[in-house]
């Protein structure tokens, strides 16, 4: 298993149905509930892998990628194709916030992901489909943000287990 993809690499699918599209939004969910159930056995200063992140910088990034992955959905859903902005993660992780509690990050991740995951439970079928123009990916769907989001979560809770 290649530590820097515990749960796999990301794989875009192209015929994401209603029910990977359910699934995809229960993740969302879910994710919360997942964090606070490795967090307790993660060794918060112990990285995941040989130059990787720490454990407790994985939850400041979670925290720090969700709020940005919310503000991409919203503006798709309010905005003719928007310019979705990348950001230097790795230098956000290096930020003085970073050595907090990931508590903190905990808390913010409770109140975003039961807001988004209400949004996308509440949207129609055509909005998944409306689109923005990511900088380094091109055109991109709510569909596509769902997967690499769904995904992400996952990905990152992998980590933390590498961790405990």
């Amino acid at each position: 298993m290649d530590p820097r993809y515990p749960t796999g690499k990301l794989a875009i699918d192209p015929d994401f149905t209603m029910d990977k599209r359910r699934a995809a939004i229960a993740a969302i969910g879910a994710l919360p509930a997942e964090l606070k159930a490795v967090l307790p056995s993660a060794r918060l200063d112990q990285p995941y892998r040989e130059g990787g992140w720490t454990a407790r910088q994985v939850v400041h990034h979670l925290a720090d990628s969700h709020m940005n992955a919310f503000a991409r959905f919203r503006l798709v859903l309010t905005e003719h194709k928007p310019i979705i902005k990348p950001y230097e993660e790795a230098a956000w992780a290096k930020l003085p916030d970073s050595t907090l509690d990931p508590q903190l990050s905990v808390q913010i991740l409770d109140g975003l992901h039961q807001r988004w995951h209400h949004m996308l439970q509440g949207m129609s079928e055509p909005d998944f489909t409306r689109a923005g123009i990511h900088l380094e990916n091109g055109l991109v769907t709510i569909d596509w943000l769902l997967q690499v989001y769904a995904w992400h979560g996952r990905h990152h809770i992998g980590h933390l287990r590498l961790t405990a």
